[in-house]
């Protein structure tokens, strides 16, 4: 008769929640099903304490201000595709009054 004894996890065990992102892990898992967070990785908050990223404040974070740097003035063909809509229009119902006259009755 054959004992069955507790399988012994083979690396670090999983935690039950990920301390990274909170997410909840499933028991055996290699990594947070959430965030990818695993043991090489580091399941403890303190690998991302200092991830390289310089990420503003939300609350000090002006987004004009950000566009405006960014990119510039904003560009005077935002208005222009109206004045291209029109002179396609005009030039469409010519061309139609055109065809009416020359091949009407």
């Amino acid at each position: 008769m054959t004992r069955d004894r507790p399988k012994k996890p083979i690396g670090p065990v999983a935690p039950d929640v990920c301390p990274v992102c909170g997410e909840d892990v499933p028991e055996g898992a290699l990594a947070c099903p959430g965030c990818g967070a695993d043991a090489d990785t580091g399941w403890n908050e303190e690998a991302t304490a200092a991830d390289g990223l310089d990420l503003p404040d939300d609350e000090g974070f002006d987004y004009d201000a950000f566009v405006q740097r960014e990119f510039g003035e904003p560009r005077a063909s935002a208005g222009r595709w109206k004045t291209w809509a029109g002179a396609t229009l005009a030039v469409l119902a010519a061309a139609i009054l055109l065809m009416l006259w020359i091949f009407g009755d």
